[in-house]
């Protein structure tokens, strides 16, 4: 019984080895695209598990408790098989083609279940296999029609070639016709090495494909990769490489994006050693266009600067400039300028967070107008804050305020001036970096940009 079984069993283990790899693999890399390869490996595996349960000498071996149960794990292998095929393919097709094998998947799995209810009830295991077989046939058709097609491969299937698959389909489409046309039909008792040969064959043609359209979305991330971190330099090379230097006053500017570009922005107008402007500004929205937008926030404001020592009139210009290119797209401002000669500083907002000053207590000082991009004639109001001694001033983005910890609650301004009252004495360059590594122990994972400056008056 061994000797006639050995084929069997070593081309089933073959498959099952094959299988757990695949599973392996797509358990490895865990990413978008390697989905293929978990359903592959199940489909091996689950192939080469029926044909070892087929091998009666492999059964006989098994505990009294397992051979019970190999029946009902053949029948639930051999009805779900299908099921598994589909969602392979379903990985490599995309549009109408998708949601018709999506279709096909949801009636082999219902066929299945009473396939298999139908064995656990009656012990008859082959009522339901005619229409599983018709449904592995529906998705075969399928298949060899898409791939076989050159408009349809072209609008449907997420492949860079196609050749392998269509040689793999093609040779086990050949074999299944040819073994069911003469076992029945002619008496003619044909190896069942054929059969799996022509699966082997089908297995390698999904394999083929699935590596190749992995390795072309890997290679596309690698150079998305390299083209956003030149966008990360760029965009660091238009932020400001020093603080201004003021008598009297110390600055800090913290600035970390989420990712590799940003939607933050800030910027420093220095007039002489009493006057200077600062800018922090926040594109609303994440990534690229975010990003971009910032990006011409550089030449607009360097465009508007001989109205540095009216925050007022300079956010209504910079409006302005910006509301053709902004193309419905929002941003937030703040704008401050320090004059030490004369003791004071102008402030002026659009639909920012507010500036917050502090020394013997805490003022949260908001002067707001609309966001850019809302109105282009949008006036802004200004406000005239009183410097002295020991006053320290904080211009922040959102992303110092709305992080939220595990539970969903924000960081809030509420904590945010909890630190800064703490903090009165601390120097500028280490409040940025206390208040930053607070917000990491709230929100352990960063999930917005995050800017601040930190001007402390020393005088």
């Amino acid at each position: 019984m061994l000797r006639g079984d050995v084929q069997e069993i070593c081309i089933a283990t073959t498959f099952v080895v094959l299988g757990l790899l695949s599973v392996s693999i797509a358990a490895l890399r865990r990413r978008a695209g390697v989905r293929v390869f978990l359903w592959l490996g199940v489909w091996s595996a689950a192939y080469g598990v029926m044909h070892l349960l087929g091998a009666r000498a492999v059964v006989l071996t098994l505990p009294g408790w397992m051979q019970v149960a190999a029946p009902y794990v053949f029948t639930t292998v051999s009805y779900t098989l299908v099921v598994c095929a589909s969602l392979a393919w379903l990985d490599l097709i995309t549009g109408a083609m998708r949601r018709m094998v999506i279709a096909l998947v949801i009636a082999s799995s219902a066929t299945a279940v009473l396939g298999i209810g139908w064995f656990v009830a009656t012990g008859v295991s082959n009522r339901f296999m005619l229409l599983n077989n018709l449904l592995a046939a529906a998705i075969l058709v399928i298949l060899l029609v898409t791939i076989t097609n050159e408009r349809l491969y072209k609008k449907y299937l997420l492949l860079p070639n196609r050749g392998v698959l269509v040689a793999g389909t093609l040779i086990f489409s050949a074999e299944a016709l040819f073994t069911n046309l003469t076992r029945p039909f002619f008496d003619v008792r044909v190896p069942v090495l054929f059969d799996h040969l022509g699966f082997l064959a089908l297995l390698i043609g999904f394999g083929y494909s699935g590596l190749k359209l992995v390795l072309t979305n890997e290679h596309r991330l690698t150079e998305m990769q390299a083209e956003m971190e030149v966008a990360r330099q760029i965009q660091l090379s238009i932020l400001p490489t020093e603080v201004p230097k003021i008598c009297g006053v110390q600055v800090s500017a913290l600035y970390k994006p989420v990712a590799s570009v940003a939607g933050d922005f800030y910027e420093f107008l220095p007039v002489d050693e009493h006057r200077a402007g600062f800018l922090v500004a926040d594109v609303c929205g994440h990534g690229v266009p975010a990003a971009l937008i910032a990006s011409m926030l550089k030449v607009a404001v360097r465009s508007v600067a001989e109205w540095a020592d009216r925050p007022a009139e300079f956010l209504a210009t910079l409006n302005r400039v910006l509301a053709e290119p902004l193309k419905g797209q929002l941003v937030s401002a703040a704008y401050l300028w320090v004059d030490m000669r004369a003791g004071k500083a102008l402030y002026s907002a659009a639909g920012h967070p507010p500036l917050l000053r502090w020394n013997h207590g805490l003022e949260r000082i908001a002067s707001n107008g609309l966001l850019f991009g809302v109105d282009a004639g949008a006036e802004y109001p200004q406000v005239e804050v009183p410097l002295g001694t020991g006053d320290r001033l904080l211009l922040y983005t959102d992303g110092i305020t709305e992080p939220e910890n595990g539970a969903g609650e924000m960081f809030g301004d509420i904590r945010l001036e909890q630190l800064l009252t703490k903090s009165a004495a601390v120097e500028p360059h280490q409040l940025s970096e206390r208040i930053v590594d607070a917000i990491g122990e709230w929100q352990p994972e960063q999930q917005d940009d995050m800017t601040l400056v930190v001007i402390g008056v020393n005088q």
